[in-house]
């Protein structure tokens, strides 16, 4: 049987793949382990850029800035607060090499590379209300500061490429709630965009899939990603018109995701009946025609029996009715 990689790819370049994806982006993703989040000296989590983290069991185990903490109060004082990382000492062949080896056995898996996130960087540095007020009172300096941060973006996104042997680039970013954007279209384009093509241009001279991480209603957006190369999006929620998106853009763009992952269905309490029905018609809707990646998931603490149950489900209706889907329908 053809590799989970080459079988993924496949379906990046908008052919029908030999079986249906699983999307499996927690297993994939790789990246530069010295500037992930880490403990500083007095054990607060911070990432590169000093932002304090901290998590919840909710968030199952996804850190955000750390509440009431912010690193920027003053986007015209940007220059001042924000420290870029000095890896100019990295031996890059060694430090890929210890990274890889402790992802363990990589052969027939796809590697993912994730940056960008230009949204994010704003509010997370100055916290949701202060990063908004910043975006409309002084979009100069707020894309004085991305294009700052670019730099850096696009430099180790040179690094995953030649050093990691990265497959494909994830633009991951949140840019819309679940009712609407948190910014405007205009401001879209103005602020944000242009980063995002700076990174599609990279990887696609390369030869590097590009893909793209959204939640919430960001489907105005959509037609803007495809266009400067994406070829896959993630994890497109289901407020979203995604039978629309799948019948304008087909194979052009694949949907990982379209999982109801925070409706009752995902709850550890769900009945094992009704989330074995709803993943039948789960694949039934998006399979036909490829252009899709299977990411169903339940809602919760991994650690939870009831959750470890309805993963256990999730797996079986994969391995036994939606992987072998384009072989038996």
């Amino acid at each position: 049987m053809i590799s989970e990689k080459d079988n993924y790819l496949m379906m990046l370049r908008g052919e029908v793949p030999e079986f249906l994806p699983r999307y499996r982006m927690m297993e994939w993703i790789t990246g530069i382990s010295i500037t992930m989040p880490h403990k500083n000296d007095v054990g607060d989590t911070i990432d590169e850029f000093g932002v304090k983290m901290a998590t919840t069991e909710a968030s199952m185990g996804a850190a955000m800035p750390k509440p009431g903490i912010v690193l920027i109060d003053d986007i015209r004082k940007w220059r001042d607060k924000l420290k870029i990382p000095d890896l100019s000492h990295v031996d890059w062949e060694k430090q890929a090499r210890k990274d890889l080896e402790f992802k363990g056995d990589i052969s027939g898996i796809p590697l993912i590379g994730f940056t960008g996130h230009y949204f994010l960087h704003v509010v997370n540095f100055m916290s949701f209300t202060e990063g908004l007020c910043a975006i409309q009172e002084e979009p100069e300096e707020v894309y004085a500061m991305l294009d700052y941060l670019c730099e850096y973006q696009l430099f180790k996104q040179k690094i995953m490429q030649k050093y990691y042997k990265i497959d494909v680039i994830c633009i991951p970013d949140d840019t819309a709630a679940a009712q609407f954007p948190f910014i405007s279209m205009q401001t879209y384009e103005k602020l944000i965009l242009p980063f995002y093509k700076r990174h599609a241009e990279l990887a696609l001279d390369d030869g590097i899939y590009v893909t793209k991480h959204d939640c919430g209603k960001s489907e105005c957006f959509v037609d803007s990603w495809v266009n400067i190369g994406v070829t896959a999006w993630e994890p497109a929620q289901i407020m979203i018109d995604l039978d629309g998106i799948k019948k304008k853009y087909g194979r052009k763009l694949a949907i990982m995701g379209g999982w109801d992952n925070t409706g009752p269905v995902s709850f550890p309490e769900a009945d094992n009946e009704f989330l074995r029905e709803e993943l039948y018609k789960y694949v039934d809707r998006f399979a036909p025609g490829g252009g899709f990646g299977f990411m169903a998931a339940p809602n919760g603490n991994p650690k939870d029996e009831r959750v470890k149950e309805k993963r256990a489900i999730i797996d079986d209706v994969y391995e036994n009715y939606a992987k072998p889907y384009y072989q038996t329908h």
